[in-house]
């Protein structure tokens, strides 16, 4: 019965002690590392939360040694960082890392080859307005998609000077 659902109790022991450990050592990785490693993601954070996942995995089934996991995931976090300040100072490493947002209606006006490019129907821009508890589509300024892959919808102002919608080049 051993060899069939587990190798041996020390194999056990061993592999409850170090999920435990890794699980530990993660968790204070990821408070020391701050809010990014947990915010909604982009395309760059999805694939360093895939990095974690399976390092954290491959630590508590003993695939690599401890330290050795320990040290691919301090390395996965500073790659972390250290992309992302070369996205803060490098307008291209920006556009290569995050991508940009991009507008996918405005004006009353679906940005056709954008909702291709993004693979956005209209239903889903629809469903979105809505989503912000506006009926009617006159009030809706704009739908952006975001660096995250979420849609945010601007609602329509009187308002005058600098708008969040600067940056996208939307003609009025």
């Amino acid at each position: 019965m051993n060899g069939i659902f587990f190798k041996d109790w020390q194999s056990i022991g061993h592999v409850a002690i170090t999920t435990i450990a890794a699980f530990i050592a993660l968790f204070l990785f990821v408070r020391i590392s701050g809010k990014r490693t947990l915010a909604k993601l982009n395309a760059f954070d999805f694939v360093v939360s895939i990095a974690l996942g399976s390092t954290l995995s491959d630590i508590m089934l003993g695939t690599i040694p401890f330290l050795e996991g320990l040290i691919v995931l301090f390395l996965i976090i500073f790659l972390q960082y250290f992309f992302a300040l070369l996205a803060r100072t490098s307008s291209r490493m920006e556009r290569i890392i995050n991508t940009v947002p991009r507008p996918v209606f405005a004006d009353n006006e679906f940005f056709e080859k954008t909702m291709a490019r993004e693979a956005i129907t209209k239903e889903e821009i629809y469903a979105a307005i809505r989503s912000a508890g506006i009926d009617q589509i006159k009030d809706v300024k704009a739908v952006v998609m975001e660096l995250n892959g979420t849609m945010s919808v601007i609602k329509r102002t009187q308002g005058s000077g600098p708008s969040s919608l600067d940056d996208l080049n939307i003609k009025n």
